[in-house]
């Protein structure tokens, strides 16, 4: 075999820390599009499946901050409230979306949440460091074709957040 396959190669000095603007803008702009990366650099994959200890070594790459696209699961079926619970515990929104805007326009492209992994359930749940944050594109209005698809997709960032004692 003369020639290696993209994803074969190991890309020397490269790190992937990508803006806000160009994980919706880029990234998951493409990957509702379906259209096909050089090389895949995010994994898709069911998070909410694992606990957040179990995600780096399910990421292509990352060193403090592993990424992921995500479907979106709804806690019941005809609801829009979505389904964040793992095997040891839950996801927690931490605030409202916020939104992504472009430099240039200053546009939303973007919608980006914050949440907090809890290790138990509800009731007796213990806050931990792992956090979230889930990006998604707005939301077009709901006669727009498409949209379904563009709701349905994620990219999520993930790391353990390092809380120093006071």
């Amino acid at each position: 075999k003369m020639r290696e396959s993209v994803a074969e190669v190991i890309l020397p000095g490269f790190r992937f820390h990508p803006t806000d603007e160009e994980l919706v803008g880029f990234y998951l702009r493409r990957k509702i599009q379906d259209k096909a990366f050089p090389f895949q650099v995010i994994t898709p994959l069911d998070i909410y499946n694992y606990d957040p200890w179990e995600l780096p070594k399910l990421s292509v790459c990352g060193e403090n901050a592993w990424y992921f696209f995500c479907l979106r699961d709804h806690k019941f079926r005809n609801s829009l409230r979505p389904n964040r619970i793992t095997k040891s515990g839950f996801w927690k929104a931490t605030g409202p979306d916020r939104p992504i805007s472009t430099v240039e326009t200053s546009s939303c492209v973007g919608l980006k949440k914050t949440l907090v992994f809890y290790k138990g359930r509800a009731t007796k749940a213990t806050k931990t460091e792992w956090v979230m944050h889930e990006f998604r594109l707005p939301t077009i209005g709901s006669s727009a074709q498409g949209s379904c698809e563009q709701e349905s997709w994620s990219v999520c960032r993930i790391f353990r957040k390092r809380w120093s004692p006071r």
